[in-house]
């Protein structure tokens, strides 16, 4: 399964030219065999965006979700096995949401699609691609 950062899912879902083709060839493989998800708290970091004015999405955050998950995207909770890992990520920094990514990632064995540096660069065990290329 390959898992999306937040950010991923917003730069694909507006064609944001910094996904990558490499990274948007997996997207849409993985989406036409059922295999693309995103952590349940990627809906949380959106709507927490949105209601900033960081970010613009053409419905509510409620909306907007249920339309992603109507179109195929998988929506992976959060439980208590993926808390605990996120508390334990030894060298990680501190963002709870991209803990709670990174801990679904490892705990449900997915390979993350990110741009963000500092997961890309951290040293522990987790299946990771860059977004960029």
């Amino acid at each position: 399964m390959l898992l999306l950062d937040t950010h991923v899912l917003l730069w694909l879902r507006v064609g944001d030219p910094r996904l990558g083709s490499t990274a948007r060839n997996r997207v849409d493989q993985a989406w036409q065999s059922g295999d693309l998800a995103v952590s349940a708290v990627t809906f949380w970091e959106i709507a927490m965006l949105k209601g900033k004015n960081r970010i613009r999405i053409p419905h509510s955050p409620e909306h907007w979700r249920q339309v992603q998950i109507e179109q195929g995207l998988i929506e992976v909770p959060l439980d208590g096995a993926i808390g605990l890992k996120a508390v334990g990520l030894d060298e990680f920094h501190a963002d709870p949401a991209d803990r709670f990514i990174v801990a679904t990632a490892i705990e449900k064995g997915c390979r993350l699609l990110t741009a963000d540096q500092r997961i890309l660069e951290w040293p522990g065990e987790l299946a990771r691609l860059t977004a960029l290329k």
